[in-house]
């Protein structure tokens, strides 16, 4: 095989397929990515760790010979990330080994044959579709919530719901739960609906491919893939198999009182108090009063610290504990100047939501409190 690419395209399609290579695996093949032809003028570059798959299509300056390359992921993007602006030369060589040339540069690479290569899954239909920044958007609202936990398999994705009546995507880590709803987002041809868990190294990948993009991503599923189309990239991830929660039993019915909080304000005071929260629970306390809630933290090594902060609360007196990680962690993405607390008491799940006047993607943050002492 012998081409020459631009090497900002090349760089560009290498930063998103090494992303799902795996740096230290146990199959030493993975740690490649295959370079092919796939008409007189177009390559393909796929990367994958037998879960994740992303293969990207890229307009090459000549393919003087055509054929398919597969070399190390990490060094090839360390390399093209050096290169100057100028057309990169590839070309191979016996034993499957690849000379790469640019300007007064050259290098030569360890390559290995295309049959050993893994076959990727095959790509299916993609029947809905919605904007890129809206995706991102939803997978940035959300992805947060997503466990960490290695033994909880089931909650190390999103569980993503997508028919007739638009979208739903929750997270969840047995601690809070991001719910987003999206009814007038979602373009769907034809009748299908999915229903799938999306582990959340996807989520991360797919939300890398959307940013930048302006047109509109396409996706669907089968029994054990999911499929995303981003222009002329592509992503196949494994479905995460198991029985989601019904989330819906853990979604707040009864909180009847509310109170709105200046985001930024709140956030920033959250970061100040919580230095002097417990290093492992991050704990700290709300004490709402009448348009004023004081959020106070101690620790017996490190001291206390407490801090007020403006709210349009006006019922009774109420105290709760939460972890401010979590909350930070849902202010930071959340978008919006202010944000809405409904609760019922000091011991029920409380919810978060955005204030906004009109929005097409809705989102509710659940979040259980801690034990006030």
């Amino acid at each position: 095989m012998k081409f020459i690419i631009a090497r900002n395209a090349l760089q560009k399609e290498l930063a998103f397929v090494q992303g799902v290579v795996e740096r230290k695996n146990t199959i030493p093949v993975l740690a490649n990515i295959l370079i092919e032809s796939t008409s007189d003028e177009t390559l393909r570059i796929s990367g994958t760790d037998l879960d994740v798959t992303i293969r990207c299509e890229v307009i090459a300056e000549s393919i003087a010979q055509k054929g398919a390359i597969c070399v190390q992921a990490r060094k090839l993007f360390d390399i093209a990330r050096l290169l100057p602006n100028a057309p990169v030369s590839f070309r191979k060589e016996q034993n499957d080994w690849v000379t790469v040339e640019c300007g007064q540069a050259k290098f030569k690479l360890p390559g290995i044959s295309k049959e050993t290569f893994p076959d990727l899954p095959a790509f299916k239909a993609t029947p809905f579709s919605i904007a890129a920044a809206s995706l991102k958007r939803i997978i940035e609202q959300t992805i947060f919530s997503i466990t960490s936990e290695e033994g909880r398999y089931v909650l190390a994705g999103a569980k993503f719901e997508l028919n007739a009546n638009g979208a739903k995507v929750v997270t969840t880590d047995g601690h809070r739960l991001s719910l987003i709803s999206a009814k007038d987002a979602l373009t769907q041809t034809g009748s299908e609906s999915l229903d799938a868990l999306i582990p959340r190294k996807t989520l991360a990948e797919l939300s890398k491919l959307a940013t930048g993009f302006e047109g509109q991503i396409s996706m669907g599923a089968d029994d054990n893939h999911v499929y995303f189309q981003i222009g002329t990239r592509l992503l196949i991830s494994r479905l995460l198999s198991g029985q989601f929660p019904n989330y819906e039993m853990v979604l707040p019915k009864e909180n009847d009182r509310t109170a709105i909080f200046n985001t930024s304000e709140l956030n920033n005071a959250l970061k100040r108090v919580s230095l002097m929260a417990d290093e492992r629970s991050h704990a700290i306390t709300l004490l709402l009063g009448n348009e004023e809630a004081l959020i106070a933290s101690q620790n017996p090594e490190d001291g206390e610290a407490k801090e007020n902060v403006t709210t349009d609360y006006a019922g009774e007196e109420t105290k709760i504990g939460f972890n401010a990680q979590y909350l930070q962690e849902f202010l930071n993405v959340v978008g919006t100047e202010t944000v809405s607390f409904l609760f019922k008491d000091g011991n029920s799940q409380a919810e978060f939501r955005p204030v906004s006047a009109t929005e097409a993607i809705s989102l509710r943050y659940i979040c259980m409190p801690m034990r006030c002492d």
